[in-house]
């Protein structure tokens, strides 16, 4: 699996092949190859997600799983990756991108190699969170090993327009191989990608990416443990919480208990974060509009591609007897749909600017969203399916694309890691919360089919809402104002976003 290629040529959109970053381990990287790395791994980190998704069949009847400990095994590795990213991002703002993304990535590898050879549903549910554990480790380093990779603003907007088709095509490629792997070897192969690319990752770190560029003791931000436990216990409570609504009542003690005690937990990490010195959030990061429709966007875009290949995986799974191969080649056309308008994205984000390119994708997601709510029993892929499968992932590419540049715009070099650990939490509470969200929409509806359906139309409104809201309430600074920003943000480099 490649991660180049969703956006425009890393080496038009990133730097020449031949730049060198400085301080670059084994004598200098080049930007080509340090992006190559690090958006392979960034791919191969939400690949992980999706591969659960064709083959829960399959394990279902392995292990003789109902269908809340399906959903419970999808969401086992998104929720502790989504509830220790911030953490995450401060480990790499203190420590260096380079020593937490290598850390990761021992952690990533070695879970996944055990999940391979799982012998039952507990030990397989303990390893997918170990996985997101390695994950939450390695994704925010990334994205500070890539900010030192190309610290002028210009050039670090156009490496996140391609940085953010990433995940989604990562995603995509999820579902092709693991029915392919299903339905030719076992769905046990399909962790050998994450075991190889970590591997991988490990080997060519030390000659591809910049040394860990450590701040100085009296610099290094704190740690903030109490805020760190705060947020990672109450996201993954929370989310576990809505997970279980699929199959329990929102009054039961099953859904309240746990998702009380995580919004508790996180109205408590808000308190906590007005009075420390060093706040893993910083309130002044998320008070930016474009930063805020930045965040509601991706997390939008992961939940809607998210619940398409959730949903539509064991639609046509189990209501129309399609193997998992046949139901991995569905998505053939969403990914080239992905590919197409993720090299498209990059321009035309460069041309009418990151929120136009949002709004846009919005408008597109919705109306592939609002396509597929016609689902139902007698559904035709070709007439039914296919055109929602075409014009969501499109939608999905522009979303993402310009939520990235949006969330990561003007912040300082010492905050890398907080940017890409705020914009991975975002993302991962899409495939888990989010989609728990529509799955408590669903279950409104006593025929499941049905319920799928008012779920794909829900989500289609929320696009639309959110899209006129950004039109109205939001707007691009055009380029003179970015090159007046990059100005001030190379004479101030470490002012606070």
């Amino acid at each position: 699996m490649t991660s180049i290629g969703i956006g425009s040529r890393p080496d038009h959109a990133l730097g020449s092949s031949t730049d060198r970053s400085p301080g670059a381990g084994g004598g200098g990287a080049s930007t080509a190859g340090a992006f190559a790395l690090l958006g392979t791994v960034q791919a191969t980190l939400i690949f992980t997600i999706t591969i659960i998704g064709v083959p829960l069949p399959d394990i279902g009847r392995e292990f003789g799983l109902g269908s809340a400990d399906l959903v419970l095994l999808s969401a086992a590795y998104g929720l502790p990756f989504s509830g220790l990213l911030l953490f995450g991002g401060r480990l790499a703002d203190r420590y260096g991108g380079r020593s937490m993304f290598t850390a990761g990535l021992v952690v990533f590898g070695l879970t996944s190699a055990v999940a391979a050879f799982a012998p039952g549903f507990a030990i397989l549910v303990a390893v997918r969170f170990g996985q997101g554990l390695g994950a939450a480790l390695a994704a925010p380093a990334a994205m500070a090993v890539l900010r030192a990779v190309h610290p002028e603003p210009d050039a670090y907007r156009r490496a996140m327009a391609t940085w953010g088709g990433l995940s989604v095509l990562g995603a995509a490629t999820g579902n092709l191989a693991s029915g392919v792997l299903t339905t030719w070897v076992s769905w046990r192969w399909m962790f050998a990608v994450p075991v190889a690319v970590a591997a991988l990752g490990l080997l060519l770190a030390p000659s591809r990416l910049p040394r860990a560029s450590v701040p100085a003791a009296r610099r290094r931000p704190g740690l903030d443990p109490l805020g760190a436990v705060l947020a990672t216990i109450g996201i993954t409570l929370a989310g576990y919480g809505l997970t279980v609504t699929g199959d329990h009542a929102w009054t039961s003690t099953v859904v309240l208990l746990p998702l009380g005690a995580g919004v508790v937990l996180l109205a408590a990490f808000l308190a906590v974060e007005h009075r420390v010195a060093d706040p893993l959030l910083p309130a002044g990061f998320v008070r930016d509009r474009r930063r805020i429709l930045g965040l509601v966007g991706v997390l939008l875009a992961a939940t809607g591609t998210g619940s398409i290949s959730f949903l539509i995986s064991l639609y046509l799974q189990q209501e129309h007897g399609w193997s998992p191969l046949a139901t991995a080649g569905a998505f053939v056309p969403f990914t080239a749909a992905l590919i197409g308008a993720g090299r498209a994205a990059g321009p035309l984000i460069g041309r009418y600017g990151p929120v136009r390119a949002t709004v846009a994708g919005l408008v597109v997601g919705a109306a592939g969203l609002l396509l597929l709510a016609r689902i139902d029993h007698p559904s035709r892929y070709a007439v039914d399916l296919l055109p929602g499968l075409v014009l969501l992932p499109i939608g999905a590419a522009l979303v993402f694309a310009g939520t990235a540049v949006l969330t990561t715009r003007d912040v300082p070099a010492h905050r890398a890691g907080l940017a890409g650990g705020v914009l991975n939490t975002a993302m991962e509470l899409g495939p888990t919360v989010g989609l728990a969200a529509l799955m408590s929409v669903a279950a409104t509806r006593t025929d499941p089919i049905r319920g799928y359906a008012w779920a794909f139309g829900t989500a289609g409104v929320v696009f639309l809402l959110t899209a006129v809201a950004a039109a109205v309430l939001v707007r691009d600074g055009g380029p003179d104002q970015d090159r007046e920003r990059d100005g001030e943000q190379a004479r101030n480099p470490d002012r606070a976003p």
